[in-house]
Order: C-alpha cells, then structure tokens, then sequence
C-alpha cells in the first residue's frame, strides 16, 4: 500500500511540474492552479497513473497502453472536476471552448495527450518509480500522509469558505 501511495505522491508531484511547464511554455494569461493542494501536488495526474497502473495486462502493452490509458486517465479527470464542483463549490479547468468538450471538464486533445503521457510515464517512469518508492522507510511514508492529510482538509475547507481557487496562490510561493 506505500509504495502506492508513493507512486500517486510522486506522479502528483511531476503533474504539478508539468502544468507549470505548460503554463511557462505557452505564456499563458492565467496560470491559476489546477489542483486543490497547498503543496506542489495535482493531485489529478497522481489519481489517473494509479488508474493506469491498475489496467489490465492485456490493455498495458503497446499501442493498448495508449489508448487505455489515455481514457482512464481522462475518466479521471471527469470524475475529479466533477469532485471538485460537487465537494467544494470550484473548477480548476474549464474545457468549454475546445470542441468535443464533455460538460466542460474533459476534451478530446487532452484525452489523446492523457494517452502519450501516461504510455511515456509507464514505460519510461515506472520501472525508476516503484525502484525509489520501494525504498522508502515506514516513517517517511507515515510524516508524508500526515502532511498530505492535512494539507488535503486544510485546502478543501478554504476552499469551500471561499469558492476561489485563487485563494490557494495567495498562501504558497511556488504557485505564483
């Protein structure tokens, strides 16, 4: 179960990076956070490869691994905005522009990007992934959910207090 909760802290972790890259690349106007954590986790990039390690076999080899992953990522991802929007009164994401958008929460590019990443993430990730988290003390593993459980109650209550998710930028540095 740790080295679990090490693979969804550790993919949550280069998510966070990966949308900081993005919003960095593509210079974009606003680059609010995406995720409901004070620390630098998304916690929805950590929840889809734990989707996507959980596959089948049959539907995690080659080109399978693409398109399997790409959708249960993306299931995911509906189903933590739709989280976000019932729980906690905010949206992180809004993909109503983009055709083919599914109520706004998903859309079929980032469905096809869900698929090459969490198929790079598997085959090229993975293997240095489960190598480090199999590493890990108890006791790290216990400080790191104590810190994350209370970070996860801490951030969902300001957010259900204030329903904006810009609340969230104003207490850390590295979401400005």
């Amino acid at each position: 179960m740790a080295r679990w909760l090490w693979y969804f802290w550790i993919y949550s972790f280069l998510g966070w990076g990966l949308e900081k890259g993005f919003a960095a690349v593509t210079r974009a106007e606003n680059q609010q956070r995406k995720c409901f954590l004070f620390l630098p986790l998304c916690p929805v990039y950590g929840l889809g490869m734990l989707a996507v390690l959980a596959l089948p076999p049959e539907l995690s080899r080659g080109g399978w691994l693409i398109v399997s992953g790409g959708l249960a990522a993306t299931a995911v991802e509906y189903a933590v905005h739709w989280g976000y929007e019932a729980l906690l009164g905010v949206r992180f994401w809004d993909y109503s522009h983009v055709p083919g958008n599914w109520n706004g929460r998903v859309c079929p590019p980032f469905t096809l990007a869900w698929g090459v990443l969490t198929a790079a993430a598997v085959w090229l990730l993975q293997p240095g992934v489960a190598a480090l988290a199999a590493r890990i003390p108890a006791a790290v593993t216990y400080l790191a959910l104590l810190a994350f459980t209370a970070d996860a109650v801490c951030s969902a209550r300001l957010l259900q207090v204030t329903g904006d998710v810009k609340a969230l930028r104003l207490y850390t540095t590295w979401n400005r």
